[in-house]
């Protein structure tokens, strides 16, 4: 299943491979659709797939780890 998130990372988690790790953590493909990176400020829109089960769990992980999801719905930069 391909699900569409808009992560949102505090400043100290900025230059973290987050998302590496819990992309490898739970076996899912992550695909950056558009980031936006600076020293204070965190961004990014991802498409992850994966079974429904794994998506989830990445999507718990990386709250947990404090990095705010949001759902993305519709079409971005197709």
């Amino acid at each position: 299943m391909k699900r569409r998130i808009k992560l949102t990372f505090p400043p100290d988690l900025i230059k973290e491979p987050i998302v590496f790790t819990v992309a490898r953590q739970f076996e899912i493909t992550p695909n950056i659709r558009r980031a936006r990176i600076t020293d204070t400020v965190g961004e990014m829109v991802l498409e992850i797939d994966g079974t429904d089960e794994l998506v989830d769990k990445a999507v718990a992980a990386l709250r947990e780890k404090g990095v705010e999801v949001e759902l993305v719905e519709g079409d971005i930069l197709q």
